[in-house]
């Protein structure tokens, strides 16, 4: 974040960048850094990363509320895959810009990362806001899979999309 964005709540910068209607972005991580990267990195405290879960839940009923087609993917490899794909970036000259030192450190952390991963999903999975959990070790499946997925996601809000009673917050997850 630059330092504009570090003095205002962390979910402003995404915020600003939510496109308008009709109009479609895609976050990377997104505002789930709070619980992963700030988490296991030691940048967000406990408590701040702890009361993350409730924003976005609360961030993410709101966007669905006022119409927002919310797909929320995670592309789960494992350890010995990731760390092929490194070795090959590492080896192919043109891929090599991808991986960093940082890359391989964070490696090491790979069991904090998955129990990060584990909370985030358990307690940010919603009726109006699910996560798709895809199996990326083929990475063409992978592919596959969110665009069908996203689809999905699409068509169903071209068909009248979810009920959601603006009065009942039980009603969104």
């Amino acid at each position: 974040p630059t330092e504009d964005e570090k003095a205002n709540h962390y979910m402003w910068r995404f915020w600003r960048r939510l496109p308008p209607p009709g109009c479609v972005t895609i976050f990377d991580r997104s505002w789930y850094g709070r619980v992963l990267v700030e988490r296991v990195e030691g940048f967000a405290s406990p408590e701040a990363w702890s009361r993350a879960y409730a924003e976005i839940n609360v961030f993410e009923r709101a966007l669905v509320r006022h119409g927002t087609v919310l797909a929320k993917f995670w592309l789960h490899i494992s350890s010995e895959e990731q760390e092929k794909r490194f070795r090959q970036r590492a080896e192919v000259p043109h891929k090599r810009w991808k991986l960093t030192d940082e890359d391989w450190r964070n490696r090491e952390k790979w069991p904090d990362y998955e129990a990060a991963v584990h909370d985030m999903v358990e307690r940010t999975s919603t009726r109006v806001a699910p996560w798709s959990l895809v199996p990326a070790e083929s990475k063409e499946y992978a592919r596959v899979e969110v665009l069908r997925i996203l689809a999905d996601h699409l068509e169903a809000a071209l068909e009248g999309g979810l009920e959601v009673d603006p009065e009942r917050d039980d009603s969104l997850g």
